[in-house]
């Protein structure tokens, strides 16, 4: 979800330098997929033994502790966040699906000092200034908009310290790729929030629907929190556990703009997400249901609305196996699948997102494209061959890479 465009949105900034931090191996705690043979792989979500014996997989929510990180007041503070694009697995985070997605090297930078009581933020993207007293009890009561998602992500992890400082994107609000989760996620590291990725990443989400009322799954600020360079995210959202899969070196991801771009808050987004949770009380976990018991509903929307879900863990799980094993030709059938799944079972898409995939499928070099993130305008995510460019298609393309999560640097 990207943050309320009520504010008036100012001409595109400049790049901010954000140096993605580089990393030689997955982070700590998370499981690397390794490419194999073309022999079928195991279960990619299987979990990993840790030292003591038990399965590596995420821990229980807990509270996000809130201290100075290595800095005292005072002192400059600088903490980056990715956007993130989903590779496939729209719409089915929210009903305990899986997902896969890939943090990228577009970023939100928060940079400032800690100290006194008063939280106070510019941006490069909004106008106004996000200014609060801590600690908040109503972060709805910030203005201007945007500044509801500083004062969510200071009122859960709880800080009693202020913040001075700036807000740099080079993530473009409204465009599917997560921005308003890559603020989040920045502030909380900048306010001084502890905790290991699944940790941050609830909390995130918390302080984001309780900012804008409009509820969201783990995908997004999981994906940016826990990224690993060159690797896109297997996600189980039931469990909240993820592995890192490698993205082969032989696939380009490009982001296409649409040029539509939506506002969560004022698009359907909600009522699909209600339409998939009573298909769940009705079938249990769609992810397991057969499709001989989902085409029993007798509602046509929940029908497809499950169906959705059902088919799209299932490419879901086939794309992450394919790019574990390196075999690029079938990525391209899956991802152009997804989106006529998007289209027409969950309805999600437009006729000028529909337009661009169209049009990017039939460029020579393109694998497939789809819509990303959750649909009503935004972006198209498309593979092609790595000497391909999409620069030029709709309202401008850029490739780009996997890339880590959230940090401080």
């Amino acid at each position: 979800m990207d943050p309320p465009t009520a504010d008036r949105r100012r001409g595109v900034a400049r790049r901010p330098d954000v140096r993605v931090h580089r990393a030689a191996a997955p982070q700590p705690g998370h499981a690397q997929v390794r490419r194999r043979g073309r022999g079928r792989s195991r279960h990619l979500l299987q979990p990993r033994r840790s030292r003591r014996g038990r399965p590596g997989v995420a821990q229980p929510p807990g509270c996000c502790s809130v201290s100075t990180t290595g800095a005292a007041d005072g002192d400059e503070v600088c903490a980056v966040a990715p956007g993130r694009v989903v590779l496939i697995g729209d719409h089915t985070d929210y009903v305990g699906g899986l997902v896969l997605p890939m943090a990228i090297d577009l970023a939100t930078e928060v940079r400032g000092r800690r100290g006194g009581r008063t939280v106070e933020l510019t941006s490069d993207q909004f106008d106004g200034v996000a200014r609060f007293d801590v600690p908040l009890s109503d972060p709805r009561t910030a203005h201007p908009d945007w500044a509801r998602h500083v004062a969510g992500v200071a009122a859960v992890i709880g800080t009693s310290t202020g913040f001075t400082g700036a807000v740099s994107s080079t993530v473009p609000p409204g465009s599917g790729l997560s921005s308003s989760a890559a603020i989040g996620l920045a502030l909380a590291l900048a306010l001084g929030a502890t905790g290991d990725a699944a940790t941050l990443a609830r909390a995130c989400r918390q302080a984001e629907e309780l900012a804008t009322g409009v509820p969201c799954g783990i995908m997004d600020q999981l994906c940016i929190a826990a990224g690993v360079e060159g690797h896109a995210l297997l996600i189980d959202c039931a469990t909240e556990t993820h592995r890192a899969v490698a993205v082969p070196e032989g696939v380009a991801v490009w982001i296409v703009e649409s040029g539509q771009t939506r506002q969560l808050s004022t698009s359907p987004y909600a009522e699909r997400r209600r339409q998939a949770e009573t298909a769940a009380s009705l079938l249990g976990p769609i992810r397991t249901a057969s499709l001989d018991r989902i085409a029993e509903l007798d509602d046509d929307v929940l029908r497809r609305r499950a169906r959705h879900v059902r088919s799209e863990c299932d490419r879901v799980e086939a794309f992450a196996e394919a790019l574990a094993n390196e075999e690029i030709a079938q990525l391209g059938p899956l991802i152009s699948a997804s989106h006529r799944s998007l289209r027409d079972d969950a309805e999600v898409s437009t006729l000028v997102l529909d337009e661009l995939v169209t049009t990017l499928e039939a460029r020579p070099g393109v694998f497939g494209a789809r819509l990303t993130g959750a649909g009503f305008g935004g972006s198209v995510v498309a593979l092609t061959e790595p000497d391909v460019d999409l620069s030029d298609a709709g309202a401008g393309g850029r490739r780009v890479q996997p890339s880590p999560g959230a940090h401080l640097r």
